[in-house]
């Protein structure tokens, strides 16, 4: 899980850094320090986090800053962050601000230059901040996102198929959770653009078909070699079951499957096949293995060898997706790529 973020921000880059060496030096195996030099490059930072699904655990800003001050930049960052610790940095003239700021933007403390020695002054404070904080905090989810709308049937589509494959996802409703209208104006598209898939490398998707998404995250949807010995449509119990059979006959096997492939087969130890793991044997287990688990996941690239009596090469059955097509006459030549 990524580090939570602090960030810091003043326009005095001599106080910038010094801030920043010392929260780094006490909170920086615990917390990754960022350190900005203005309150709309603050606030530019605070969008991007939210976007890219990051989060932000506290906020130390200065008050004094040209164009922006730090009352400001906190009441704009709240609506990203809003169960972030905020603290204003002041000087003695600046305690009236920083009063009215507690009740403005519900700021958690404000403290007052010079903050030496950091051991009395600084890290007390913001411990016991970062402590409340940790205490509450929920990780955000790592992982795919959905944005749609619950009776839209591309957005059903789309959560069926990832259900289906066995990928985590996070529904979020664009109707009930204020959170969809800002992931869509970050990500740039809005609301008619839905269903948005955001991916984990941050990567916002409009409308996408399941071939998209599928090469997206890993899964197979073309066939990698030209020409398989048998070929199998549907990737149901038996129609994974008549793959292993013909890879442990040493057949080239493709199986093509429109949504998700599942069924009884498991894979024995390295690469081997052997009848243990064939329907209607005893799954077998090799010291120091986990036991199988109860289904094949055949949208995900795998590959199955054998070794024969014969000592004839290794072949391999794997599993693509795609939408199934309708084959007449001669089957044994591999669906288009």
């Amino acid at each position: 899980m990524a580090q939570a973020l602090i960030l810091t921000v003043d326009d005095d880059a001599e106080v910038l850094r010094a801030i920043s060496q010392d929260i780094r030096r006490e909170f920086g195996s615990r917390f990754r320090v960022i350190r900005v030099d203005s309150g709309q490059g603050a606030l530019g930072v605070t969008r991007e986090a939210r976007r890219t699904n990051e989060v932000i655990a506290l906020f130390l800003v200065d008050q004094r800053m040209p164009g922006m001050s730090g009352v400001e930049f906190l009441e704009a960052a709240k609506k990203y962050f809003p169960d972030a610790k905020r603290v204003l940095l002041t000087a003695y003239a600046d305690t009236d601000a920083a009063i009215k700021a507690i009740n403005d933007v519900h700021l958690d403390y404000y403290l007052m230059k010079p903050w030496d020695p950091p051991e009395e002054r600084l890290y007390p404070v913001l411990s016991d901040l970062l402590g409340d904080w940790t205490a509450g905090y929920r990780p955000a989810f790592d992982g795919i996102r959905i944005v749609g709308q619950r009776w839209s049937s591309e957005s059903h589509a789309m959560r069926d198929f990832l259900a289906r494959n066995q990928v985590p996802y996070q529904w979020i409703d664009i109707d009930i959770d204020p959170e969809a209208t800002q992931l869509l104006a970050l990500s740039g598209h809005g609301a008619t653009d839905l269903p948005v898939v955001i991916l984990p490398d941050d990567t916002a998707i409009s409308q996408p078909t399941m071939p998209d998404v599928a090469g997206r995250i890993g899964l197979r949807h073309t066939s990698s070699t030209p020409l398989y010995d048998l070929i199998i449509v549907g990737g149901g119990p038996a129609g994974l079951a008549a793959a292993v059979y013909g890879a442990s006959e040493g057949l080239r096997t493709c199986i093509v499957e429109r949504h998700a492939a599942g069924g009884r087969p498991t894979r024995a130890r390295g690469s081997r096949t052997t009848s243990a793991s064939r329907p209607g044997s005893p799954a077998r287990t090799w010291p120091g293995e986990p036991p199988p688990r109860p289904s094949v996941s055949g949208l995900r690239p795998c590959s199955r060898t054998r070794r024969s009596g014969s000592n004839r090469p290794r072949d391999r059955w794997e599993s693509n997706l795609g939408t199934a097509p309708s084959y007449g006459g001669n089957r044994s030549s591999s669906p288009p790529e």
